[in-house]
């Protein structure tokens, strides 16, 4: 559970911007919950109705093809960036999804629900990128990224139980209507949220450029990739790592729970350790760097993760999990508060940094669902398991020796 005595401290010393970042976890604590039980019933929903692991994951990638188009776009006509207006797009885009993933029973109808699930994404990670990196201390952002993931994971750990509870033998209309009703509590917290952030100048400052031509902006979009390259690299391979527990663990969960009762523990255990990590990764990151903290965390979670093929105790393949989570977990607040930090030092080129982002975001949830359909189909959930983490400890240990040791942003617009 939170420090108590540290969430009293971090309200008496920061003030509004304290109070401002919790009413924003709430927000998105709701919003997870929401979208967790969507994401949660969305395998066994797709493969309920006979649809191949492989085509399940063709289906969950096609979200972020179509978030990756959006990122473009949004770079290209969204010059004021802004959290409230992003995150009001984001809770009312969502609102959309459980209506059409309810009605849906044909591949077109779930390739329609994925496109609104890719726009409502990319609006949630803009937006906090934006909403963090207004705090003008850059000590603050790896924890401000911390205090937000611990209420991300709580809501997104609270989601698969809740999912299990409600669908029973078949997915009905109860997770549906329940996902819409953390939708309205969302809603309220944001409203809150719009009130308070009114009152502290940090979040009122603006972002505002003028939009560049297709050409002139790809081109921006080249030069910035290769200054952050290893962290995008980073990116990429962590929502792979996120999108082959979500697309293939329930199904994994459901054949656990099969043979054993502890199924729903292994996404669960997955869920748990982000809930204790928000609290001391600024102290960690303080100490060995933002980017060699997440490099390090990737290489060590996925060790334990490629040890799974081992293993056949259904309680000791949770552990796995929990361990494994608990590393990778370390990565997540850390990289994104190097890009925070990166978003502050060169806010002419805020919006760029944060749609590149989100761009190996969504190019990793299109490779990871795809991929994880495919290997979970011909090599069986376990073994899937054990190939990811295999491949993530080679990649942490390319990134480790290839990326230097400071990155400057030192980029004009025009």
């Amino acid at each position: 559970m939170p420090n108590i005595s540290y969430l009293y401290k971090s309200f008496k010393t920061n003030g509004l911007k304290q109070h401002s970042l919790y009413l924003a976890s709430i927000m998105i604590f709701f919003w997870a919950i929401s979208d967790g039980i969507l994401s949660f019933i969305l395998p066994v929903s797709i493969t309920e109705i006979g649809i191949s692991e492989t085509w399940m994951g063709i289906i969950i990638g096609s979200s972020s093809i179509a978030g990756a188009l959006f990122d473009f776009l949004l770079c290209r006509f969204l010059v004021n960036v802004n959290f409230r207006r992003l995150y009001f797009l984001m809770l009312a885009v969502s609102v959309t999804f459980p209506l059409v993933l309810w009605q849906a029973k044909t591949i077109w109808l779930y390739l329609l629900a994925m496109a609104i699930w890719g726009l409502y994404y990319d609006l949630y990670h803009i937006g906090n990128f934006d909403f963090v990196s207004r705090v003008p201390n850059n000590g603050e952002r790896s924890t401000g990224f911390g205090v937000m993931q611990v209420f991300i994971s709580l809501g997104y750990l609270m989601a698969p139980l809740i999912a299990g509870f409600l669908i029973g033998e078949v997915v009905n209309f109860k997770p549906f209507v329940m996902a819409l009703i953390f939708l309205g509590l969302a809603f309220v917290f944001y409203f809150l949220l719009l009130i308070f952030t009114q009152k502290t100048k940090s979040y009122n400052q603006k972002t505002n450029f003028q939009s560049l031509n297709f050409f002139r902006e790809y081109r921006l979009w080249k030069k910035i990739g290769k200054l952050i390259l290893p962290v995008l690299i980073l990116t990429f391979v962590l929502n792979i790592n996120d999108s082959f527990f979500w697309t293939i663990g329930p199904l994994f969960s459901e054949s656990l729970f099969a043979h054993s009762g502890f199924g729903s523990l292994f996404m669960v255990a997955y869920g748990l350790p982000p809930l204790f990590i928000g609290w001391f990764i600024g102290s960690i990151t303080a100490r060995f760097g933002q980017k060699k903290t997440a490099f390090i965390s990737l290489m060590i979670g996925s060790l334990i993760l490629s040890s799974l093929f081992l293993v056949s105790n259904p309680l000791i393949l949770i552990l796995i999990s929990f361990v494994a989570s608990f590393f990778l977990a370390l990565a997540w607040p850390a990289i994104q508060g190097a890009y925070a930090d990166y978003i502050a030092e060169a806010p002419q080129v805020a919006t760029e940094i944060e749609t590149l982002q989100d761009s190996f975001v969504n190019i990793g949830y299109v490779v990871g669902p795809i991929m994880a359909g495919i290997f979970g189909q011909y090599f069986g959930h376990q073994i899937t398991f054990s190939i990811l983490g295999a491949t993530g400890v080679l990649v942490s240990l390319i990134l480790l020796m290839m990326t230097p040791k400071s990155i400057k942003i030192k980029v004009r617009r025009n």
